[in-house]
């Protein structure tokens, strides 16, 4: 997630050069360690019912990609002016943004409950009767999660009035900490739930509806609301698919490694990891692209071979990182843990990008013959992708291997 641009200074780089910024690109996301260990030490909570680990890549996913959609629209109001860096006094603009994210928030948890019960009723084992549970925590989390709202915006503003460069510094700062506060606003939501907290929980979740049904009718014909809304949804919609489909994968892994807590911390760096290899690919094609050193046809990737290799290779090594610091993080760090592990995530890697490397330089193609905006539909569905491909490669590593 952190590397939507961080190619484009790299395209005429030597193989070494794209590597390393493809490196620098990804390196943040063993803080994704963190997030993972979480998981690791409440892996009860996750066992109380069938849903709570499929609806994981979900809650990570969403939240991350509305933050991506923030942080892009509002880097580039300020800098065309059309919105101030700061909270109070500020433009139209600015609260008609802020208004649309508390919108597609309501909608995308609601969206992506309604899916969750289709899956869940043909692959987790849901009953109907588990909608209004599934629902409540969805809602619940990702309303809580409107604090990472704030933070973006606070975040960019201090970027902006520093000068400093919203697509390396931003981003991959609110995205790690999002993976973070979004797992542990989603085991806290968890533990209430199932201690008898629900009706706290529906509390959380009638504001965000109650906000959102004071927002609509005020704000429905006003035309950059509007142009919001129809911008993000698309993309948003798609995506909800997509994350059930990593759910469905992700729950699947859980019942193959049961208590390993080595592949539950590893998880969330590894999606962040590929995520961003595939948007490192994907940058560099758009730019190629768009100044014309590259054509837009599939056979044009054999021009592209360097970035999709170097971004392999820096994958490749990360994740033995992430093997060790997985076993050490978890106190079983062996020279036979650290074997099986590495040949589980290597395998997975290796399987993961034979697919990430070719699907991002597609959609970039896509993208440019269609003139779509790179923010709104590149950068969702190539994490998207990237995280449902990684969790399904995670899967058939295990499965082979496990």
């Amino acid at each position: 997630m952190e590397a939507r641009h961080i190619a484009h200074g790299g395209i005429f780089q030597s193989f070494a050069g794209t590597f390393k910024e493809t490196t620098l690109a990804c390196i943040l996301d063993v803080g994704g360690l963190l997030a993972g260990f979480m998981i690791a030490i409440q892996l009860n909570i996750f066992d109380s019912t069938s849903w709570a680990i499929a609806l994981y890549p979900a809650v990570i996913s969403v939240k991350a990609i509305i933050t991506g959609l923030l942080t892009g629209r509002l880097n580039t109001a300020l800098h065309l002016g059309t919105i101030y860096p700061r909270f109070f006094d500020n433009t139209k603009s600015f609260y008609k943004l802020i208004r649309a994210m508390i919108v597609l928030t309501l909608g995308t948890s609601a969206t992506i409950s309604l899916i969750a019960m289709l899956f869940g009723t043909q692959f987790w084992g849901v009953t109907i009767n588990e909608l209004p549970a599934i629902l409540t925590v969805m809602v619940a989390t990702l309303s809580l999660g409107l604090i990472i709202t704030l933070i973006t915006i606070k975040v960019t503003f201090i970027s902006f009035k520093r000068s400093l460069d919203s697509d390396t510094i931003v981003y991959p700062a609110v995205s790690i900490l999002a993976n973070i506060v979004m797992t542990f606003i989603y085991i806290g939501v968890l533990n209430l739930y199932f201690s008898e907290g629900q009706w706290a929980l529906i509390l959380f979740g009638l504001i965000n509806v109650f906000l959102a049904l004071f927002i609509l009718p005020l704000n429905a014909r006003d035309k950059e609301f509007r142009q919001i809304i129809k911008e993000a949804l698309p993309a948003i919609l798609l995506v909800a698919l997509m994350v059930n489909i990593t759910g469905t994968f992700l729950k699947g892994i859980s019942n193959i490694v049961g208590n390993s807590k080595e592949i539950y911390t590893v998880y969330p760096a590894m999606i962040d990891m590929m995520g961003d290899a595939g948007l490192v690919v994907s940058s560099a094609a758009t730019v190629k692209l768009t100044l014309g050193i590259l054509s837009p046809t599939l056979g044009a990737i054999k021009n592209h071979a360097k970035n999709i290799l170097s971004a392999w290779a820096s994958t490749l090594i990360l994740f033995g990182v992430l093997a060790g610091l997985s076993l050490a993080i978890n106190g079983i760090f062996t020279v036979e843990a650290l074997s099986s592990l590495l040949l589980i995530l290597l395998v997975s890697n290796v399987i993961a990008f034979t697919a990430i490397g070719l699907v991002p330089f597609v959609i970039s193609i896509l993208t440019f013959k269609h003139g779509l905006d790179p923010d709104n539909f590149v950068t969702p569905l190539v994490n998207a992708l990237a995280d449902a491909l990684t969790t399904i490669a995670l899967f058939i590593a295990l499965l082979l291997l496990f």
